[in-house]
């Protein structure tokens, strides 16, 4: 769908982990643009989907938790293909609701598609939400984000900035570096594995000005995915920790020393102890 890729396209850098497999991001993250007339924050949720465990619980509730915290909803699609079972479902609960909010249809990728293909998305998308205003863009192109910023400052409440105007997430560093790692392991292994991997800091350290040293542990739920994860001869894993240092190091704009070890953590998925130690705990509020 192209949610993180469009907020990373938007601010400017990198700060949205974003891979080709479904479901990459898992905690509500805002990213914060500071420009001379206005100052935009925008909520990455997790996709809505078809739920298969307690992480899948939390990743809808906390998309469904930023529908009513927001000042104009972004109902963005895959225009490259017609409505999934996914977007239906999702535009019935957003029909369903009493928002008051400002609804964007934003149409991504709609530079893969032919003149009569995008006229075609057009009329498919437009029928499945009411009172929408439809922006198309291609968050890799930079095609049509221009308009999308012309048209939120239009729709948006005026008020006084939340935030610095230097600060651009509200992720911690070591956060974004998880995502990371996660971003490179998803990017790098077979389909069976990647819903079933958690990444977690165990030290960040600062060394001046020879950068950072990270370690960190990738949790699978299987004995068998450990395998798949190291690889014959540690390959995996060295490949993994080399897309991931390279990314890390692009976004803290300093050297990384990254070390990596594997471990089996059975069925944390649906552990709602384990769910909470590793960053996914249930909104209090």
């Amino acid at each position: 769908m192209g949610k993180s890729t469009l907020m990373n396209a938007l601010l400017g850098q990198k700060v949205a982990a974003v891979s080709s497999k479904p479901q990459t991001t898992r905690r509500n993250q805002l990213g914060i643009l500071t420009s001379d007339t206005a100052q935009i924050i925008f909520v990455d949720t997790p996709g809505v989907h078809q739920r298969r465990s307690k992480l899948g619980d939390f990743m809808n509730a906390d998309a469904f938790y930023a529908l009513d915290d927001g000042d104009v909803l972004l109902f963005l699609v895959d225009a490259s293909t017609p409505p999934t079972d996914e977007d239906r479902a999702l535009a019935e609960r957003l029909d369903a609701r009493q928002r008051k909010q400002p609804l964007l249809l934003v149409l991504n990728k709609v530079d893969l598609l032919t003149g009569d293909e995008r006229s075609a998305r057009r009329e498919q998308y437009s029928t499945l939400v009411q009172d929408a205003q439809m922006v198309e863009l291609s968050a890799l192109s930079r095609e049509g984000l221009a308009e999308l910023m012309s048209t939120l400052e239009q729709q948006l409440p005026a008020g006084d900035p939340f935030y610095p105007p230097d600060q651009v997430t509200d992720f911690w560093e070591r956060q974004i570096a998880a995502d990371l790692i996660r971003e490179a392991a998803l990017q790098n292994l077979r389909e069976e594995v990647p819903h079933g991997i958690a990444v977690r800091i165990d030290q960040f350290l600062e060394r001046g000005e020879e950068g950072a040293k990270i370690d960190a542990t990738i949790f699978v739920e299987r004995d068998s995915h450990k395998g798949i994860v190291v690889g014959e001869g540690g390959r995996m894993i060295k490949k993994i920790g080399q897309a991931a240092r390279a990314e890390i190091e692009k976004m803290s704009e300093r050297k990384v020393f990254l070390e990596l070890r594997v471990k089996v953590n059975e069925g944390w998925r649906d552990d709602e102890r384990e769910l909470e130690r590793m960053g996914y705990a249930r909104r209090k509020d």
